[in-house]
């Protein structure tokens, strides 16, 4: 079977990659745009890929001419995608036009990840067949991105889900639970938002619910997230007490005294069963996944 993952400098992408690369019956395929920036170059073949790129998209499909592709690339920054529209569209919904162009030539099932935010999170946590209704540009293009693959012809999955947290390599951006934990253990106050709710993601457990997709040949929508819901500050509190930092120096803010560019919904997070149900999902609480990033992080040491 030959898989291909764009986005594999990402979070996501680099424990695809941990997780498929040497296994047996697999050859991979990485590509990320630039340089490969995972240290372990074995079991897998890297290519530099810029997926807004359409005849570049076309040339890597038909050279490799994948049985899957696990599109985990994408602009993630809510609100960069409100200031640079034409950036957000270009990565999220042209070029999934392209990988579903390449996917009909190839005979190639598509998974493509998205969103909670293509919910307006006003009666979280959300199923499948919720009707979505994003607040925000990146949100509307994810589910434009949706749409695309609901009306096509090939073999498509999506794969929703929320806050991935988890270890990565030379990574341009941190995520939530890194960052309070870097910013408690410097003791530097923190004002976090406690009316927005949560399904915070293992990385690992993100990539294993793909790679069940990919095994099952599952077909349709699934939602891959933590089994905790959460508010944001109640994350960061169990961020501090899972490392015994100092709670004090957290204090709440409502989500209108920050002035974001873009609008977030309220109350997401995610029913599981479905995935539980069809793929075997099996995700850990987030004091397990809080184990498994401190044995990462200290197996960097």
């Amino acid at each position: 079977m030959r898989i291909l993952i764009t986005g594999s400098n990402g979070l996501l992408g680099q424990k695809l990659v941990n997780l498929l690369a040497g296994k047996e019956n697999i050859e991979l395929i990485a590509t990320s745009k630039g340089e490969n920036r995972i240290h372990n170059k074995k079991g897998y073949e890297y290519k530099s890929l810029d997926i807004t790129n359409k005849e570049e998209v076309f040339d890597v499909a038909d050279e490799f001419q994948p049985n899957t592709i696990i599109n985990t690339a994408a602009m993630t920054n809510v609100d960069a995608c409100e200031s640079d529209k034409e950036m957000c569209w270009d990565l999220n919904v042209n070029a999934v036009k392209y990988l579903i162009v390449a996917s009909e030539r190839n005979n190639t099932h598509l998974i493509h990840l998205s969103t909670d935010f293509v919910f307006d999170g006003e009666n979280g946590p959300y199923k499948e067949e919720d009707e979505p209704n994003p607040l925000s540009y990146y949100g509307q293009s994810k589910y434009e991105a949706e749409k695309l693959l609901q009306l096509s012809d090939i073999k498509w999955s999506i794969a929703r889900t929320v806050i991935v947290y988890g270890v990565g390599e030379n990574m341009s951006r941190s995520n939530i639970v890194l960052w309070a934990k870097e910013a408690l253990e410097k003791g530097n106050p923190l004002t976090i938002v406690d009316d927005q709710f949560r399904s915070p993601t293992l990385a690992e457990d993100l990539a294993m619910g793909c790679w069940l997709i990919v095994e099952k040949e599952a077909e349709g929508i699934f939602h891959l997230s933590g089994k905790d819901v959460m508010s944001i500050i109640d994350l960061v509190y169990r961020v501090a007490d899972f490392y015994q930092l100092d709670k004090s120096i957290i204090t709440p803010i409502k989500s209108s005294s920050l002035n974001q560019a873009a609008k977030r919904p309220p109350k997401t997070g995610f029913i599981l069963n479905k995935a539980i149900k069809k793929l075997n999902y099996s995700p850990c609480s987030f004091e397990e996944g809080l184990a498994i990033l401190t044995q990462q992080l200290e197996s960097l040491n």
